[in-house]
């Protein structure tokens, strides 16, 4: 194509022309483990970087590249690699970068394994966190430290719905030098895509929308290309690397390599060594996914609309929060960069309480509850017992999550259905 594909026509094409040999036209699925070498000197060069192709299926697959290369056109990025979870590909990003005795400064408003993870699990490694309200940008640059190397914010503070000023924080990163992390999961790229708005790399749970319909578990990660790693305080990029050859990653790669050097080192260094490869199944089924994903997310967020303006207006609830109602706190932010929705998950409190958000949840009969989102189907949760217990009271409230928060993921059910089983249930509180 002379030209570069629109969006619904990458999330169908990119990444994949029929099969040269066997001449199929759907996406095979290589269950391999690892691939023939040609000879000595084609082996030692896909080693050394001096070129590229399969080596083994824990550093890329044919099946998973596609999907990689069909996630870069979408976020508009240069490179991606893609993990076996959401999670992983967070750890993943943050020790691709970071080392001991490195900091971060994260938004508060995370899901609460992002939460633990960075509270809990990193200080173990020597990797410190501030957390700071994702709100007031001037929090980000108040809490920035000498040894500080990333700024981390979600598109949507899960399970809050907070809204970031991407491009205010994008500026602070880039005055500061720091690469800006996004967590995409919420928005997906058919809603937003935050390298136009100064994401340095973008995380995607392809587990909730992008896969949509439950059935695997996976992340991705997608290098911009758009940062300069060569500044002398991030090691990794720029001191020899004894987990790759000696290579200075924003040194000695050839030019044309030097802007993906996170995702090159990302590749080569914690997913070829700590192993959380994405088996090639699960890339075919997130790959059916993104075939269908903006027709998906233009019905999910048309349902959530209705449930959030339905949910507003009804007796028994005491607020509500979705950042496409008017009343919602970061509106006037959301409004400025979802021009093409506001999410598929609506939250709000029941009058009575946690004890009537619970008889809530356990009177529901269409809704599904578990711990999801991005399903077709339509799911609950009680976060604060469930999917963020692990947190303090004061740090449930500081990631704006009460006890008596309720969690819907709206799905692509009929809309009246969803209602009608909302209404019997809150009936019941």
């Amino acid at each position: 194509m002379a030209t570069k594909p629109a969006f619904d026509t990458a999330s169908i094409h990119a990444g994949q022309v029929p099969d040269p040999k066997e001449l199929s036209r759907g996406v095979a699925i290589h269950r391999t483990t690892s691939y023939v070498f040609k000879n000595t000197e084609h082996a030692a060069n896909l080693f050394g970087l001096k070129e590229f192709g399969n080596i083994y299926t824990r550093l890329g697959n044919p099946t998973t590249a596609i999907l990689e290369e069909r996630i870069t056109a979408l976020e508009g990025g240069a490179a991606s690699v893609a993990v076996a979870s959401g999670t992983s590909a967070i750890f993943y990003t943050v020790i691709t970068i970071a080392k001991q005795g490195d900091h971060i400064v994260s938004a508060s408003n995370l899901y609460g394994g992002t939460y633990t993870q960075f509270d809990a699990i990193l200080p173990d490694f020597g990797i410190t966190t501030t957390f700071v309200d994702v709100t007031k940008p001037q929090e980000f640059e108040k809490a920035i430290k000498p040894n500080t190397k990333l700024l981390y914010l979600e598109t949507m503070g899960n399970p809050a719905l907070d809204v970031p000023d991407f491009e205010a924080i994008s500026k602070i990163a880039k005055k500061h030098k720091l690469p800006l992390v996004v967590d995409a999961t919420f928005t997906t790229p058919a809603l937003l895509k935050t390298i136009d708005h100064g994401a340095n790399i973008v995380i995607n749970s392809l587990t909730k929308w992008i896969g949509g319909h439950g059935t695997a578990i996976g992340g991705i990660v997608t290098d911009a290309g758009n940062f300069d790693w060569s500044d002398p305080k991030f090691e990794h990029f720029t001191k020899p690397d004894k987990n790759y050859h000696g290579l200075r990653w924003a040194l000695d790669l050839h030019d044309s390599l030097k802007p993906i050097a996170f995702a090159l080192r990302f590749r080569t260094v914690p997913l070829r060594n700590l192993g959380a490869s994405l088996s090639p199944d699960s890339s075919w089924i997130f790959l059916q996914g993104l075939e269908t994903l903006s027709l998906r997310m233009a019905k999910h967020v048309e349902n959530t609309r209705k449930v959030a303006e339905w949910l507003a207006k009804h007796k028994k609830v005491s607020w509500v929060r979705y950042p496409g109602l008017k009343s919602d706190p970061t509106y006037s932010v959301a409004n400025k960069y979802l021009k093409k929705g506001f999410g598929g998950v609506v939250v709000f409190g029941v009058k009575s309480g946690r004890e009537g958000g619970s008889k809530f949840i356990d009177n529901l009969k269409l809704f599904s509850h578990l711990a999801n989102v991005g399903d077709a189907k339509s799911l609950a949760l009680h976060p604060a017992s469930t999917s963020h217990s692990q947190l303090s009271e004061a740090q449930q409230k500081a990631g704006g999550l009460s006890p008596e928060l309720v969690r819907l993921s709206i799905g692509l059910e009929d809309i009246d259905d969803l209602l009608a089983d909302l209404e019997q249930a809150l009936s019941l509180t």
